[in-house]
């Protein structure tokens, strides 16, 4: 917002809320800003999103890095999004296969892939991901994760069932208990494939998915569009264009597992 000319106390005033992980309290936060009569809402994920749009039909709402906005009824459709509000997806399922085919290519040996997903979410990332793993020749293990308490059932399943790596899929259940799946992982000495760059940044082993920093800034253009007389109707939610590999050579030393040079030479960001 600072590019576009905006100074948060001399011509724009910024009212952050932040629900701590609890979503409980994201409807009591939402209407406090439809209270201010705040210009625009920025969201952050989907839930933020919903609480946002059940507050308001008449405040304009900017989401950013939200999965499918139209199976959640965020929007009627990317191209039209009509009503109050549009933003910016990280939404693209068929990174769900690239996903699988970078851990095969990294892993020759692997047979059973285990995915954490959260069964709340649409289905289209989990079906994606085990069409992929089928077609080279995989045994896909579905582990659901709805709250922190069913983190380490999970990994103690998967160790029972001995899945050989694991994909994270890009879920907000996850990123809330990113510190435990991290901790875990490294324990069990699984390899893993998360869908954003901070899970790598973090210790995770590698991720591939859309650059979010970019989906960020994109956010504050729509901001800018809106306040100077856009409708959000009238613009189309932005999909993601930029993706990127991240691979952490620290973790994979921990796991004594070797990344082949081809994947290596394809990472767009290597971490020593």
């Amino acid at each position: 917002m600072h590019e576009l000319g905006y100074i948060d106390g001399k011509n724009i005033h910024i009212e952050p809320r932040f629900a701590g992980g609890k979503n409980e309290h994201l409807a009591h936060l939402a209407a406090q800003l439809v209270q201010l009569k705040a210009d625009v809402i920025v969201s952050a994920a989907i839930q933020p999103s919903l609480a946002a749009k059940n507050a308001t039909s008449i405040i304009p709402v900017v989401f950013a890095g939200v999965g499918d906005p139209v199976a959640w009824g965020l929007v009627k459709s990317l191209a039209r999004p009509g009503g109050n509000i549009t933003g910016l997806t990280n939404f693209a399922p068929e990174l769900s296969g690239k996903r699988v085919e970078l851990l095969k290519e990294t892993i020759p040996r692997i047979s059973r892939l285990a995915v954490l997903r959260d069964p709340r979410q649409p289905p289209q990332s989990f079906v994606q991901t085990e069409r992929a793993a089928r077609s080279l020749g995989l045994s896909v293990q579905s582990f659901e994760i709805r709250n922190g308490d069913e983190v380490d059932k999970a990994f103690a399943a998967m160790r029972k069932e001995r899945a050989d790596a694991f994909i994270s899929l890009p879920q907000g259940i996850f990123s809330i208990n990113r510190k435990r799946i991290l901790r875990l992982a490294e324990t069990s000495r699984l390899p893993s494939l998360y869908g954003d760059k901070i899970w790598a940044e973090a210790g995770g082993l590698m991720s591939y998915g859309p650059d979010t920093m970019r989906i960020n800034r994109r956010a504050a253009w729509y901001v800018d569009k809106i306040l100077k007389g856009t409708n959000p109707a009238d613009l189309p939610v932005e999909q993601p264009s930029k993706f990127e590999l991240v691979i952490n050579l620290k973790t994979a030393k921990q796991i004594d597992l070797t990344i082949p040079p081809n994947v290596l030479a394809r990472a767009d960001r290597v971490i020593r």
